[in-house]
């Protein structure tokens, strides 16, 4: 990789400004000092330092993060706030984005990485990842709607949805607690689904994505990076170990 834009992704600047530490006499490699942007970086191997500080080049970033309501899950919109507006400003120059969408009023967990290949292999149908959501339900859910969920709840477009576990965790006179896990990603499936069987959601909380959980110590609108376990567990998907 070129010196220039290494230091550049590592939160030194512009390559503008990188310009500048480098006719300052700033950056050394290897001991050596160097004022040549274009000099070729063995990453593996080589030592940049700045003002005397070694830099540490990372490539990806995975954070997990407890989505509040009221945020989009997408990079960027001209009217309302995205999910990347929660992450600071060294988070962001990473350029994350969301693995998968939650719908502007479901909260919970949001996975943000700058992996594409992570994130292709995670949302791929063909790989089936499991997603499990807590929800509100206006309506009592029964073991006919579990039924439903085992075998297929069509949709009103009469889409078929892949077989999904309903799991009914309380009701009271007129609304049901459950947990929905499902291995699609359509447009507001959750919703549709529940609707499909004649209620209503009311609220939606994602607790898992594959074999990542949502960490309960996270407030709403708090993030943290994934630990290794985390990360490999989600590796799994990949296809050099699949």
């Amino acid at each position: 990789m070129r010196l220039d834009k290494f230091l550049a992704h590592t939160g030194y600047g512009t390559r503008k400004e990188v310009k500048v530490l480098l006719k300052k006499k700033c950056i050394l490699v290897n001991g050596a000092i160097i004022t040549k942007g274009d000099t070729i970086l063995k990453l593996e191997t080589d030592t940049v330092t700045v003002n005397d500080e070694v830099v540490h080049y990372q490539q990806y970033i995975y954070l997990m993060l407890n989505k509040p309501s009221g945020y989009l899950s997408a990079t960027e919109d001209n009217h309302q706030q995205t999910v990347i507006d929660l992450l600071d400003a060294d988070s962001q120059r990473f350029s994350p984005f969301p693995v998968g969408r939650l719908d502007k009023d479901t909260e919970g967990l949001l996975l943000l990485t700058n992996d594409g290949d992570l994130a292709h292999f995670l949302l791929s149908p063909k790989k089936q990842v499991h997603k499990t959501y807590y929800a509100k339900v206006v309506g009592v859910m029964d073991e006919a709607d579990v039924k439903a969920f085992n075998e297929g709840v069509i949709l009103e477009d009469g889409y078929e949805c892949l077989p999904a576990n309903l799991e009914i965790l309380s009701t009271a006179e007129d609304s049901s607690d459950v947990h929905i896990t499902i291995s699609e990603g359509k447009f507001h499936q959750v919703k549709r689904m529940v609707l499909a069987c004649g209620k209503e959601v009311s609220f939606l909380k994602r607790l898992t994505m594959g074999s990542l959980k949502l960490d309960e110590n996270l407030k709403l609108g708090e993030y943290r990076p994934l630990t290794e376990q985390e990360l490999n567990g989600l590796k799994e998907f990949l296809p050099q170990n699949s």
